[in-house]
């Protein structure tokens, strides 16, 4: 008997593979402009599994490493980087993978061909789709508020489509009293004239250390060394991370993070003493100013993440029709069908919500969104980002297991796939961070009310008899939600923080619902293709509305739970 060895997964050209994406694109673009987009991105589809998917293989291979000093005890604190970490830094100059956004070729949507690309580009980048979402953070919010000084020298190299002069940032917020409370900040700014200041603090994680510059937060202190506690203290500033002769700015590097995933990229603990630095925008502005930049950051984290749903799939797809088990192809026995199936459902709800915040994106950037669709921004941004991140993880966990054993080898690249997942929950603000962003986005920002009026519009549009049904589900939902937000608003906020949960995720279920009854209706209308009706009437089966009725008695039981103590008295519903 000869012997037997499995084939692995081959990936196709990643952009004429993907209907959901070219279904999306063709809606969206008007005719002419998808004829000049399309061929680049189907260009570019191949590219990534060619050349750059090489480049990422180097960059996985050789992680990099901190020398702190040189042969003679200098300290220096180089940080070096694999060569195909920084060819993935030309490649990404030369695709415009920023620079798309802000030439506007397109107008409002310059941002959706954009992320077209970066979707692409994502799983095949060993995670540089990290620096170049700070970069791209780091410009929007140099373009809004900026100087002429900043936009001259800085802006334009973080756009530049030359390798030689494009630029990356990074966004130095963390440190180690605070995580994702930056009111915790320590770190401070002593004023040296004008707008520049020296920092001194630090920062307990830096993503992108290699960076040219960053953003980051401080206090500013008064002449007596006093400053204002909590976020309102915090200002706003821009620093290059090395000065004219190329050393650095005051900057002191502890170590490299030994993280889970994401290995490829320099994440440094580092401290600043007497950083020179840059007030960006008003002192004590700092949380309000930022917000501009992390708003972009966390729409990269959501395309990545429906970038590794992809990713899963096509792998997961390849293989289950190559490999051979109980006498069939995987692909051909009903049970991992119907998974890959599910893979494929979550996959689509991901993409559309993804994709719907980055074509608002581009329209309020341009001033071509209207004052209501700048609110369902301002909610969808955070749902996007949590509840794509949450996908991601639990696609690239089934698709380990769909490989069986081989998932579980590190040599197949599979289980890097899963640790480089995680992390799309925790970077830009974790599940329950953005929970609880997105209340505020209702009470701050008033955008439940256009939010839901958008659901509806999209579920009316979903005329077809197959799809009445689901667009009949969606409404019961849409009722549910539009009941509970009320009652949660007058229990106050404990029974709304701890309910924030379910309901983010019942709204972004919702919108996604929405968003697939119309792509349904419309595929089905412009090539009889009932594929998007299966998608959107198995989606609307699901639970979309996971709502906590947290009351009294829930929050003690949850207390108590959480604390592992004795509960001594029984709640009002076991009395």
């Amino acid at each position: 008997m000869a012997d037997f060895f499995q084939d692995p997964p081959v990936l196709g050209n990643q952009y004429d593979e993907d209907r959901a994406l070219r279904s999306y694109l063709a809606r969206r673009f008007p005719p002419d402009v998808l004829v000049e987009v399309e061929p680049d991105l189907r260009r570019f589809g191949g590219r990534v599994v060619g050349d750059v998917l090489e480049l990422a293989a180097d960059a996985n291979a050789n992680e990099p490493r901190l020398v702190q000093f040189d042969p003679w005890g200098r300290r220096i604190d180089r940080i070096e980087t694999s060569r195909g970490w920084r060819e993935l830094d030309r490649v990404s100059a030369q695709e415009g993978l920023v620079a798309i956004g802000y030439e506007r070729k397109y107008g409002p949507l310059s941002r959706l061909y954009q992320f077209a690309k970066l979707y692409l580009f994502n799983a095949s980048s060993a995670t540089y789709s990290c620096p170049l979402a700070m970069t791209d953070g780091a410009a929007r919010l140099l373009e809004v508020m900026g100087d002429a000084e900043l936009k001259q020298h800085a802006l334009s190299r973080l756009t530049s489509r030359d390798p030689q002069r494009f630029w990356t940032s990074g966004q130095w917020m963390t440190e180690r009293t605070g995580g994702s409370d930056v009111g915790r900040t320590q770190t401070v700014a002593r004023h040296e004239s004008g707008p520049w200041y020296r920092l001194y603090g630090t920062k307990w994680f830096t993503s992108a250390t290699t960076a040219q510059m960053s953003m980051t937060l401080a206090r500013i202190e008064d002449t007596a060394g006093a400053s204002t506690a909590g976020s309102r203290g915090l200002s706003l500033f821009y620093l290059e991370t090395r000065d004219a002769a190329g050393d650095l700015n005051n900057i002191v590097i502890h170590r490299l993070k030994d993280k889970l995933g994401t290995r490829s990229l320099p994440t440094a603990e580092l401290s600043m003493v007497g950083t020179r630095a840059k007030l960006v925008g008003a002192p004590g502005d700092g949380v309000r100013n930022i917000t501009t930049l992390v708003n972009v950051t966390r729409l990269y984290n959501a395309i990545g993440a429906a970038a590794t749903l992809r990713r899963c799939i096509a792998l997961a797809r390849d293989y289950a029709s190559r490999r051979e088990a109980f006498g069939r192809k995987l692909i051909d026995l009903p049970l991992h069908a119907a998974t890959l199936a599910d893979l494929e459902i979550e996959f689509q709800a991901g993409l559309q919500l993804a994709l719907r915040a980055v074509e608002l994106l581009g329209r309020e950037e341009c001033g071509a969104a209207s004052a209501d669709e700048s609110a369902v921004l301002r909610l969808l941004t955070p749902l996007a980002k949590l509840y794509t991140a949450r996908q991601a993880v639990a696609a690239a966990s089934e698709t380990v297991e769909s490989f069986g054993g081989a998932g579980y080898v590190e040599d197949t690249g599979l289980p890097q796939v899963l640790r480089d997942a995680q992390v799309l929950s925790i970077w830009e603000g974790t599940t329950n961070v953005l929970s609880l962003d997105a209340l505020r986005a209702i009470e701050k920002s008033d955008a439940f009310g256009p939010f839901m009026a958008e659901i509806d519009e999209l579920v009316a549009g979903a005329t077809l008899a197959d799809l009445a049904p689901a667009a009949e589900q969606a409404r019961e939902a849409a009722a549910r939600v539009r009941a509970y937000l009320p009652a949660a608003l007058g229990e106050g906020p404990e029974f709304q923080q701890a309910g924030a949960r379910g309901f983010a995720f019942g709204l972004s279920r919702l919108m996604a619902a929405a968003l697939l009854l119309d792509e349904a209706q419309w595929n089905y209308q412009a090539h009889g293709d009932c594929r998007g009706v299966a998608v959107a009437q198995r989606w609307c089966t699901k639970e979309l509305t996971p709502l906590v009725q947290a009351d009294r008695d829930w929050r003690r039981q949850t207390d108590a739970l959480a604390r592992n103590t004795e509960m001594k008295e029984a709640t009002a519903a076991h009395k």
